[in-house]
């Protein structure tokens, strides 16, 4: 049986993500992105330069609705496209961190300095336990998503 005291700590958890999804819609719109255009976005400022099949991968996008997504941020001067030398059926997007960090930085000034402050008032021993937290939860959530995509996967292929 779930203690009240986990039962707790899992409702926050919920209304942490209900929250930081809507925090990140409000970003995206000033931004003049969409939500989920914003996350995108986010993956592609991580992991740097990619093709579009790459991208269409992390995201589960369809190649077509990657192509989109591309073609509005390039729109906004936020990705560019290179045609490899070698295979010009590739196209690697390159990310223009400079036009993104400026768009994207100011939106979150008040939530980093915000931040900032509670996490100062952790103890160290504190922070490691919320570092462990989150590192733990990270990887749960990479092996559920790969284990739902391995499945709609299989599904799709026994169809």
């Amino acid at each position: 049986m779930e203690s009240e005291l986990l039962k707790g700590v899992r409702r926050l958890s919920q209304h942490y993500a209900f929250n930081s999804i809507q925090m990140h819609e409000a970003v995206a719109r000033k931004a003049g992105l969409s939500g989920t255009d914003h996350k995108y976005l986010g993956f592609i400022i991580e992991k740097g330069q990619m093709t579009a099949g790459e991208l269409s991968r992390l995201t589960g996008l369809t190649t077509g609705a990657v192509t989109g997504l591309i073609d509005r941020f390039e729109k906004k001067n936020l990705v560019r496209r290179k045609l490899v030398a070698n295979d010009r059926r590739k196209v690697i997007i390159e990310p223009i961190t400079e036009n993104i960090m400026s768009l994207l930085v100011p939106l979150y000034a008040t939530f980093r300095e915000k931040s900032a402050t509670l996490m100062a008032s952790f103890s160290e021993d504190q922070i490691k336990t919320i570092e462990a937290y989150f590192s733990g939860a990270i990887e749960i959530m990479k092996d559920v998503t790969t284990a739902l995509n391995e499945s709609t996967h299989n599904q799709s292929n026994a169809r």
